[in-house]
């Protein structure tokens, strides 16, 4: 960077790293959680015809309020979750990133602090950082499993930190475990004046009788729950994301968000989207198949899995696991370093592409297994993406 471009960079800024996940051209693409099952013709056929609806009038401005397009999440939500939501608690943007840059905007700032639990997604230091805010890292742990976060444990770092927003993740990016609703819980009991924001990206994926953090909504003002269309729906080049809030919650985010802020296209390629969910999420059963198959095949390989509820898995026994990724990604792999010593992460794609990986992973030498198995709460190295 020139002299004169990092001295005038905001100071809190200069040194940091973008989020920058590998874009590479390899045959099996199993970093970045995308649904590896294409758009299905019948969904591409209503996504062309929406945009040609509107295509005409791109010379106006779309509609700020994205109304039916909130209306149609929330009907989306009532069905998912069986929670009553209307269209007023509902808030969306460019992608989920989007969504939580305007919850940080509105609730964060200079002077005031975000606490999540590491490691967890990394856009959150990442969105929490560019406001100004200050980051915590928290921690988890407990003595049935080192990616686990307990009631205990939360609530003790936020009775210290005493923040004012609490990032939780449920299923957790990049670990796929689901937090026990307790723990949210204890955390708006014990937080009351705090912004408590869910962070849902994977929800679709979760086993059977995984909780929603959506049914604690009511009541619970401060509790916001945030969603993608990118995982379940298969949309992440659309970069469409949303939340649940109390519908004061959302009016404040009119403050924060930039005029028009949702294109017209990105509506309509929405709508078409979720008016057609039933053929887009056909895939998420058999995304879990695979998830599930990756999680006992790891394991007979030697390389102990996290149990996940989302679209990936975590596993470990690696010696090294940056040796290991370059391994991998010179058989045409491209898997992902989270930052988590002796871990890797896999995302659950088609039965071809878990078999292309398991075969690189079963192929490699023991030099790339560690020995004795890890022990303890490995910590994720920093500045790693998540």
């Amino acid at each position: 960077m020139r002299p004169e471009i990092a001295g005038l960079l905001r100071e809190d800024l200069r040194g940091r790293q973008p989020y920058g996940a590998p874009q590479l051209d390899v045959p099996v693409r199993l970093n970045t959680n995308e649904n590896s099952y294409a758009v299905p013709e019948d969904v591409v056929a209503a996504i062309v015809e929406e945009v040609r609806a509107v295509a005409a009038h791109l010379n106006r401005y779309p509609d700020r309020e994205f109304t039916t397009l909130r209306e149609a999440l929330a009907a989306y939500l009532r069905a998912q979750t069986g929670v009553a939501v209307e269209a007023d608690q509902v808030w969306a943007g460019n992608g989920s990133n989007e969504v939580l840059l305007h919850l940080v905007q509105a609730f964060g700032g200079v002077g005031r602090t975000a606490l999540g639990f590491t490691p967890a997604y990394s856009m959150h230091p990442i969105i929490t950082r560019t406001t100004g805010t200050t980051w915590v890292d928290g921690l988890r742990g407990t003595p049935t499993g080192v990616f686990d976060l307990d009631s205990d444990l939360a609530v003790a770092q936020v009775r210290r930190h005493r923040p004012q927003i609490i990032f939780l993740c449920s299923p957790n990016n990049p670990t796929g475990t689901a937090l026990d609703l307790d723990v949210v819980r204890a955390v708006l009991q014990q937080a009351p004046e705090s912004l408590v924001v869910v962070d849902e990206a994977y929800a679709e994926f979760a086993r059977p009788g995984t909780p929603s953090a959506m049914t604690l909504l009511a009541g619970h003002p401060l509790l916001v729950v945030t969603r993608t269309m990118s995982k379940a729906f298969a949309l992440a080049g659309a970069r469409v994301g949303y939340l649940a809030a109390d519908p004061d919650l959302v009016d404040a985010l009119r403050l924060v968000r930039m005029p028009y802020h949702l294109s017209d296209p990105t509506q309509a390629v929405a709508l078409a989207a979720i008016r057609h969910d039933a053929s887009l999420l056909a895939t998420v059963e058999a995304v879990k198949r695979q998830r599930d198959d990756l999680v006992d095949k790891l394991g007979a390989l030697g390389f102990p899995p996290v149990p996940s509820d989302a679209n990936f898995v975590l596993f470990g026994g690696l010696a090294d696991e940056r040796t290991t990724w370059q391994a991998l990604l010179e058989r045409g792999v491209l898997v992902r370093d989270v930052g988590i010593r002796h871990h890797l992460r896999v995302t659950a794609g088609t039965p071809d592409e878990s078999e292309a990986f398991l075969l690189a992973l079963g192929d490699l030498p023991d030099s790339h297994r560690q020995l004795p198995a890890p022990a303890g709460n490995e910590q994720a190295r920093e500045g790693a993406p998540a």
